[in-house]
């Protein structure tokens, strides 16, 4: 049992280190990783424009809500 594990060690120890010398994990992404990403950041960066409307909207109806309250009372 002893020199089966052993054997068992000394074979996946030799494996990994050939695999990591051969260069099989190299990654070549290509072209569509870099428009992919470059697609989810102009969806990003299109959606602050209505998020930034959206917030300037909330914080007028914050700070002018006052204001019309006292009016119609």
């Amino acid at each position: 049992m002893k020199t089966t594990a052993r054997t068992l060690i000394a074979m996946i120890a030799s494996a990994s280190s050939a695999f990591a010398a051969s260069g099989a994990g190299v990654d070549e992404s290509g072209f569509l990783t870099p428009l992919f990403l470059a697609f989810g950041a102009l969806i990003v960066a299109f959606q602050t424009v209505p998020a930034l409307m959206l917030f300037g909207s909330m914080l007028k109806g914050l700070f002018s809500a006052k204001g019309e309250a006292s009016k119609a009372h």
